[in-house]
């Protein structure tokens, strides 16, 4: 069967925003946009977990999950034509992952690699690297003010681009609760939301993420066509994370 991408009916609206002083642009589908370096960056796109689960039985979960990834990130190639593609580590979900993927979803890898410059950041999850001819491998990338890596450290220098914890946003709108992937930032570091398909997500509230953040920050929901900048304060948290929100509000 011949690999299908998906078009977008309308053109989706970025936000706009600043991280050590540049303009970036936090894309509906997820990912991050750098015009000034024509860089898309995108985060945990943990290909061929449903085939994981199903060679593992875990879960009976459709082993469409590589195929809807990366439609997403072929529209957003077509549409934005970057040189350079980041994909922030965890990129693929297990170290037998590559050989996992169906013919056409590797075609479709050797089309995407073919038209941009792609880095492969190390991630937990994908020791091993992709086939050669993929593009580079690193275990992180520094460009300008901005340093690209997987997962977000301790009094890192501020432009950090990371992904790794998977963040949501949870709020209540007229008495009923959502999740939403969300993008995190203070204006001098950002976490994307992981981009794969089947990704799941960490509560933008839960002490491993909060503590990155000494002061506040926003969260960058992403709708369907759009993406809203709301404070962390706004948030919804968890059952399990209540207390904690209230330390934070109170301090």
């Amino acid at each position: 069967m011949p690999f299908q991408r998906t078009v977008p009916p309308m053109a989706p609206i970025p936000f706009e925003f600043l991280c050590a002083g540049e303009r970036l642009e936090a894309l509906p589908a997820g990912a991050l946009h750098w015009p000034a370096r024509r860089l898309l960056a995108v985060a945990d796109l943990h290909l061929e977990k449903g085939s994981s689960y199903a060679v593992n039985a875990l879960k009976l979960l459709p082993r469409h999950d590589t195929r809807q990834t990366l439609a997403g990130l072929s529209a957003l190639i077509d549409a934005l034509q970057p040189e350079t593609v980041v994909c922030l580590g965890d990129s693929f979900h297990d170290r037998d992952a590559v050989e996992r993927l169906l013919d056409a979803e590797r075609a479709e890898i050797e089309r995407l690699t073919a038209r941009a410059r792609f880095v492969w950041i190390a991630g937990n999850h994908d020791p091993a690297p992709p086939p050669a001819g993929w593009g580079e491998v690193a275990e992180e990338i520094g460009d300008g003010p901005l340093m690209f890596r997987h997962e977000a450290q301790f009094g890192a220098r501020d432009g950090e681009v990371s992904g790794h914890y998977h963040p949501v946003a949870a709020l209540t709108v007229r008495g009923r609760g959502f999740r939403r992937r969300c993008f995190l930032t203070d204006g001098r570091r950002v976490i994307l939301p992981a981009f794969g398909a089947y990704a799941g997500g960490l509560n933008a509230l839960d002490p491993a993420i909060a503590q990155l953040f000494p002061d506040d920050y926003d969260a960058l929901i992403v709708g369907r066509d759009a993406v809203r900048r709301l404070s962390w304060r706004q948030l919804r948290p968890d059952a399990t994370l209540a207390s904690f929100a209230w330390v934070r509000e109170v301090r």
